[in-house]
């Protein structure tokens, strides 16, 4: 992880103070977020020594996702990666951790895109020392640049993976029409900068407002002709925009470095478990269906305990239904049903479909393909 000098009481006091801030600005108060927020000295260092550590871990999910496709996705000889608006490289970092743990670890090229020159400093900084550490064959170019210019410096260039990080809800911010300019902004994107066989990973809050509007946008480059290799199962509308109270998320388990915890414990916040919403486009219509068939559903909340029963929301097919176990109806073959967890993939035999929901019954088989 990224190393930090012991810290003083009064510093650690001071730097609790600033995430406790940041983290306000980055949920509760965003209309009151700053442009080029990261400029700000305080704010820098508590994103620094706070955020990056969980940011750069989110993108292991995606990147997990696309390594157990058949068609070998990412065991090309080399990997150009682009990363948009990189701040000090956190999605490049988290690419450069897991391309490291790979038996077979390809060339990655990457390309950081940030229009704060600190940011970038930070981020050739950061990159040497993970790349020295790890021993990975990596390269960074950076370019300082606004996001939305960033296409015309990148004219002519084209990209296996391209990142947005806790990117896309910063564009158009306030603006009443900023889901269609943020689609149109990613067609021109995935158009001009990805390979045709290559994969735009976008990364956002798990706050509903940012998560709803992602999916929006998925919808509306479905419509352009692209297509979402994952979380979902099946190219259609999101069935998660039909009740505006619906969103989707991930929560996966996260064992915190020290000094997450002790900020945690002084301001009462909670990053013991990482929190993000995310999708994957593709241009060749690969998906995790390929993978897990067409009759597998993602678990998309968490267990709905109540008297005699289990529920889970589980969401494929183009539909977001309840799943429901009875506890007296409980049996070997089903019993992996009350291990299933939120981004779980699953599959079941034999269930009663009501229309409504789906009901586990003594002679329903549940299968977990893959569990978080």
């Amino acid at each position: 992880m990224i190393g930090t000098k012991k810290l003083s009481p009064d510093e650690l006091k001071a730097l609790a103070a600033d995430v406790a801030r940041l983290s306000s600005l980055l949920t509760r108060e965003r209309e009151d977020l700053p442009d080029a927020y990261l400029k700000d000295r305080k704010l820098r260092q508590a994103y620094f020594l706070y955020f990056i550590p969980s940011n750069l871990a989110k993108i292991h999910l995606p990147l997990r996702e696309l390594s157990l496709h058949h068609k070998t996705i990412l065991s090309k000889e080399r990997l150009s990666i682009l990363d948009i608006g990189s701040g000090p490289g956190t999605a490049t970092l988290g690419a450069l951790d897991f391309f490291s743990q790979q038996g077979k670890r390809p060339l990655l090229q990457f390309t950081a895109v940030d229009q704060v020159g600190e940011n970038l400093k930070d981020a050739e900084n950061l990159f040497r020392s993970w790349r020295d550490r790890t021993g990975i064959n990596a390269s960074l170019r950076t370019i300082r640049s606004g996001v939305e210019k960033a296409m015309d410096r990148l004219s002519g260039d084209q990209y296996d993976i391209i990142v947005l990080s806790n990117v896309l809800n910063e564009l158009f911010h306030g603006d009443a029409d900023r889901v269609a300019k943020r689609t149109l902004f990613l067609k021109n994107i995935l158009h001009r900068l990805l390979t045709p066989d290559g994969s735009c990973v976008i990364i956002e809050p798990a706050l509903r407002e940012t998560s709803r509007e992602l999916l929006m946008v998925g919808d509306g480059l479905l419509q352009e002709g692209f297509s979402i290799y994952s979380p979902c199962f099946g190219n259609g509308k999101c069935p998660a925009l039909a009740n505006p109270k619906d969103w989707c998320h991930e929560d996966v388990p996260w064992d915190p470095p020290e000094i997450v915890k002790e900020i945690d414990s002084r301001i009462g916040l909670r990053k013991d478990s990482l929190k993000f919403s995310y999708i994957v486009l593709r241009k060749d219509g690969l998906s995790l269906t390929d993978i897990y068939g067409e009759h597998s559903f993602r678990v998309v909340s968490e267990p709905l305990v109540s008297k005699g029963k289990i529920e889970f929301y589980i969401c494929g097919k183009g539909e977001r239904r309840l799943f429901v176990r009875l506890d007296k109806d409980r049996t070997a073959l089903n019993e992996p049903f009350e291990n299933m967890r939120r981004g779980d993939i699953v599959g079941f035999e034999r269930v009663t479909d009501n229309g409504k929901r789906f009901k586990a019954e003594k002679e329903t088989r549940v299968m977990i393909k893959s569990a978080r």
